[in-house]
C-alpha cells in the first residue's frame, strides 16, 4: 500500500510540475499544454487504427472458422461416441476394448491439434500487434518532438492526467495515414487443419457378432 501511495504522489507531482512549465507561443495557438509526459491509450490505438480494426476482422473470421470446425468435429465424436455405446452389449469385449481405445487416441490426438491452432492464432495476434507498434514508433517520436516531450506514458499506467497530454486520437490519426490497415503486411490466416467439407474419418462400426450358442 506504501508503495502505491509514493507512486501516486510521483505521478501526481510530475503532472503538477509538467502542467506549471511556461507554453510557448506555438503551443498557444495550438491551445495545447506543453508538458515533458505525454498519455497514450495503448490498446485504443491499436483497436481503433485502419491497421488495428483490419487485423481484428481477419483474426475474428479465423477464430469462427476454427470454432465451427471445432463444433463439428466434437458433433461427429458424440455420434460416434453414441454408436459404439449403442453396440457395446453386440460385441466382443476385446473386440470392444480395442475399439474404444482407437476412438480415444482419435479424440486426444484431434484435441491436441485445437489446441495447437489455438496457440497460433495467439501468436499471429501476438505477432501483429508487434509489427504494429514497431511501424507506430517512428509516428509516436514525430509526435515527442513536435510536443517538446521526452516521454509517452500508457494512459493505464497513471491515476491522474489532464485531456491535452493524451496523444491518442493524434496518433490513430496519423497511423492511419501513413499505415493505412497495413494489409501489405499481414499475418497470414489460419489454415484448419481439416477441410471444413471433407468427412471426417470415423470408425466404422464392426459387424454385430452373433451370441454364441448356447
Amino acid at each position: 500500500m506504501a508503495g502505491g501511495v509514493a507512486l501516486f504522489r510521483v505521478l501526481v507531482f510530475g503532472l503538477v510540475l509538467a502542467l506549471s512549465l511556461p507554453v510557448t507561443a506555438g503551443a498557444q495557438s495550438l491551445g495545447r499544454v506543453i508538458s515533458p509526459i505525454l498519455t497514450i491509450d495503448r490498446e485504443r490505438l491499436f483497436s481503433e487504427s485502419a491497421f488495428g480494426r483490419r487485423v481484428n476482422r481477419e483474426l475474428e473470421a479465423a477464430s469462427s472458422a476454427m470454432a465451427a470446425e471445432t463444433r463439428r468435429i466434437e458433433a461427429a465424436l458424440e455420434e460416434e461416441e453414441l454408436r459404439l455405446t449403442e453396440q457395446r452389449e453386440t460385441m466382443e469385449p476385446e473386440a470392444f476394448r480395442e475399439l474404444a481405445r482407437e476412438f480415444d487416441e482419435k479424440v486426444q490426438s484431434l484435441r491436441r491439434e485445437r489446441e495447437m491452432a489455438e496457440d497460433n492464432l495467439r501468436r499471429q495476434i501476438e505477432a501483429a500487434q508487434a509489427d504494429f507498434f514497431e511501424r507506430v514508433g517512428p509516428i509516436l517520436g514525430e509526435i515527442v518532438r513536435e510536443r517538446g516531450a521526452v516521454l509517452i506514458i500508457d494512459r493505464r499506467a497513471i491515476l491522474l492526467t489532464a485531456a491535452d497530454i493524451d496523444i491518442t486520437d493524434d496518433a490513430i490519426a496519423r497511423s492511419d495515414s501513413v499505415l493505412g490497415d497495413g494489409d501489405n503486411t499481414a499475418p497470414a490466416p489460419v489454415e484448419p487443419e481439416v477441410d471444413p467439407e471433407a468427412p471426417l474419418d470415423i470408425i466404422p462400426a464392426p459387424a454385430p457378432v452373433a451370441p454364441a450358442e448356447e
